[in-house]
Order: C-alpha cells, then structure tokens, then sequence
C-alpha cells in the first residue's frame, strides 16, 4: 500500500519535534458543480526542529508517533 503524500505550509512550529501543517485542497461540489476550497491541519513530526513558520514542505503517513501525530516531515 502507499503512502499519502501531502504539502501544505508550517502554521506553528512551538511544540518540540512537531509543527502544524495547513493542507488547502480544492474539489467540484458533487452536487452544485462549484470549486469548493477546504483546508485541514495536520501535526507532522520533525526530528531536528529545522521547520519554522510560513515554510512549504512535504509530509508523508507514518506510525503513530502520539496521539494527534500521524505524520512525518518529508520535504521542503
């Protein structure tokens, strides 16, 4: 099975080992026909705090490393 690969942007970096990511996706209304844009936070798992605020990267599924953390850091 694959993995989920996501990108969004770091929102917060204050937890250790952790930053928040806001993934904006767009979708067509099943129903209405209209573009639809939704977004959704994720906490993702960064190793060497090396993330901080406003930056793009790439997170990807992982183990659970908590309880509201699923995700790793892939990429800038």
């Amino acid at each position: 099975m694959t993995k989920r690969v996501l990108s969004g942007v770091v929102v917060s970096d204050k937890n250790d080992k952790t930053v928040v990511v806001k993934v904006k996706r767009k979708y067509i209304h099943p129903f209405f026909k209209k573009v639809i844009s939704s977004s959704k936070k994720y906490h993702a798992h960064d190793e060497k705090n090396e993330f901080k605020n406003g930056d793009n990267i790439k997170i990807v599924e992982s183990k659970p490393y908590s309880k509201n953390k699923q995700w790793k850091v892939f990429s800038k």
